[in-house]
């Protein structure tokens, strides 16, 4: 099974950004050295207004800052087609964006070291989901049932 076809390509640096950043950014410097990148768009790091809509009245209104990093690269090879590969990602680290636009153009080729990065997205999603699973098992254990409040009518006479 192809990575394209488990993890969807929009969800590559969720996956990424959910493990350590050396090592993310070590396995991008070991497979980058085969390669030229270009930087289109320069890596940058900063902050995003996060903006909501008030679900009563439909007005808009920003619930803070958020860091944000993003990058965009072009990788060449001697004898193959460029590849390019982008990010975004709720972090304040320019060079962790860098690092998984780079994986990102890896994997979507595929070029040399693909599976290499399949491997680090499967990591990802096993500790993405074992993180949901102990937020469930939170959640159910903090559930608190309200059926059984007000069905005694004695207090109503107080």
């Amino acid at each position: 099974m192809t990575p394209q076809t488990r993890h969807p390509r929009s969800a590559w640096p969720r996956l990424l950004s959910a493990l350590p950043a050396a090592e993310v950014k070590q396995l991008a410097a070991s497979l980058a050295a085969d390669y030229t990148i270009e930087d289109l768009v320069i890596p940058q790091s900063g902050l995003g207004l996060l903006q909501l809509r008030d679900s009563a009245l439909a007005d808009a209104y920003f619930l803070g800052e958020i860091p944000i990093a993003q990058a965009h690269v072009r990788l060449t090879a001697n004898n193959r087609q460029p590849a390019e590969g982008a990010a975004r990602v709720l972090d304040d680290r320019a060079k962790l964006a860098r690092a998984i636009a780079v994986l990102d153009a890896i994997l979507a080729a595929p070029l040399a070291g693909a599976e290499a990065v399949a491997a680090l997205l499967e990591r990802g999603w096993q500790r993405i989901a074992a993180q949901e699973a102990e937020r469930r098992g939170l959640l159910n254990a903090t559930r608190v049932d309200f059926s059984l409040l007000g069905t005694d009518e004695d207090d109503d006479d107080v």
